[in-house]
C-alpha cells in the first residue's frame, strides 16, 4: 500500500497529517506542520523528509502547498522549550499548527507514539512519515521551514555556523560553543552538562560507539584498516574494515537508548553520495580493494551512559553503491 492509498482508508473529507522538525538540536525553535491534502492530490516523490535530499525537499515544498486544501507551519520557541521541556514544546507547536489551519480537520494523524492535546479526533501513527501521505507532506514542510529558519539564524549569528549543522550537537557546533559561548538562541536546558573545552556527551558517545563497533567486527573476523578516514571535501568514513575479499565502509551512529532509529534510516540519500565519494578516495590509494560494501551500525547507550553501549545493531549492505559508476 502506498502513502496515498493509506490515507484513503480513513474515508474522511479533511484528513490532516502532523509532524515535527527540530526536536534534537541544541539551538533554535522546534517546528511542526499540519497538512490537509486535496482528495485528488498526486505528488510524485513524496516520502519521509529524512529520506529525501535537501534539494528534493525544497522542490516538493511548493508542490505540497499547491496540492493542499490547507496547511499551517507553527513553532515553539527556545524559551518555551526551556520552560516546558522539549516534548511539551513539540506538542505545543503541533497544537498550534492544527489550530492554525484555515479548514478544520475531520481527523488528524500524528507521527510517532505520543499524542499532543488536540481538540479534534486523532490517532498516532508510528513511522507515519513513511506510511501516510499527509504526514509525509507535513514532515517536509516542517523540515524545510526549520532549515530556512536555521539559515537565517546563521546570518544573525555567523560565528556558530548554523547553516552547516542546523543546531545539532556536532563536533563543529561544540567547537563554536567552546569559542563563543552560549547564544540567546541556544536551548539552555539542553546544555546543562556542557562544559567548555571538554568533549561533549555526544562526542564521548560517538567515540565509544565507534570503538565498540571495531571490537564487534574484530570478533567477527574483520581486520580494522582505518578509523575516521578523512576524505575532503566529502567527510569521514568512520570505519574501514576487511574480511577476506570484502572491504566494508562502516557508518556508525551512537544514540541514546530512547532514540530507536534503524541503521539504514541514518544514511540519507545525500549521506550515501558523500560516503560513496569518500570511499572512492580511499580506493584510489588502496587499489587492492576488490569487493566493496557499505555497512551501517547503530550503537545505543542507556540514559547517562557515555562509555559502554547497551546494544549494537549492525547492518551489512545498508545501501547499494555498485550502481554509482560516476565514482567507481
Amino acid at each position: 500500500m502506498d502513502l496515498f492509498s493509506y490515507d484513503k482508508t480513513f474515508d474522511t473529507p479533511f484528513l490532516c497529517g502532523v509532524d515535527e522538525a527540530g526536536r534534537g538540536p541544541l539551538a533554535g525553535d522546534v517546528y511542526a506542520a499540519a497538512v490537509i491534502l486535496k482528495p485528488d492530490a498526486v505528488i510524485e516523490g513524496l516520502n519521509d523528509s529524512k529520506k529525501l535530499t535537501e534539494k528534493k525537499r525544497e522542490a516538493l515544498f511548493d508542490v505540497i502547498c499547491e496540492q493542499s486544501v490547507a496547511y499551517c507551519i507553527a513553532t515553539a520557541s527556545v524559551e518555551e522549550i526551556d520552560t516546558y521541556n522539549i516534548l511539551n514544546a513539540t506538542f505545543l507547536a503541533m497544537k498550534r499548527a492544527v489550530e492554525g489551519l484555515s479548514v478544520s480537520p475531520s481527523y488528524v494523524l500524528v507521527d510517532g507514539n505520543r499524542m499532543p492535546p488536540l481538540l479534534v479526533p486523532a490517532e498516532c501513527v508510528v513511522k507515519g512519515d513513511a506510511t501516510s501521505a499527509s504526514i509525509a507532506a507535513a514532515s517536509i514542510l516542517a523540515k524545510v521551514a526549520r532549515d530556512r529558519y536555521m539559515k537565517q539564524l546563521a546570518a544573525d549569528y555567523p560565528q556558530y555556523q548554523f547553516e552547516k549543522h542546523k543546531g545539532y550537537g556536532t563536533a563543529l557546533h561544540y567547537e563554536c560553543l567552546d569559542t563563543f559561548g552560549v547564544s540567546p538562541v541556544h536551548r539552555k536546558s539542553f546544555l546543562k552538562k556542557y562544559t567548555p573545552g571538554e568533549k561533549s556527551p555526544a562526542a564521548q558517545r560517538g567515540e565509544a560507539g565507534e570503538q565498540a563497533v571495531c571490537e564487534f567486527l574484530k570478533k567477527k573476523g574483520y581486520t580494522i584498516l582505518e578509523t575516521n578516514f578523512h576524505a575532503a571535501p566529502y567527510g569521514e568514513i568512520d570505519i574501514v574494515a576487511q574480511n577476506g575479499n570484502v572491504t566494508a565502509f562502516v557508518e556508525v551512529k551512537s544514540r541514546k537508548w530512547s532514540t530507536k532509529i534503524t541503521p539504514e534510516a541514518s544514511i540519507t540519500p545525500s549521506k550515501q553520495k558523500k560516503l560513496i565519494k569518500a570511499a572512492a578516495v580511499y580506493v584510489q590509494s588502496h587499489p587492492d580493494c576488490t569487493f566493496l560494501r557499505f555497512d551501517a551500525a547503530s550503537v545505543y547507550f542507556s540514559a547517562g551512559e557515555l562509555k559502554t553501549p547497551s546494544k549494537i545493531v549492525y547492518l551489512e549492505q545498508a545501501f547499494d553503491g555498485s550502481g554509482s559508476d560516476t565514482y567507481f
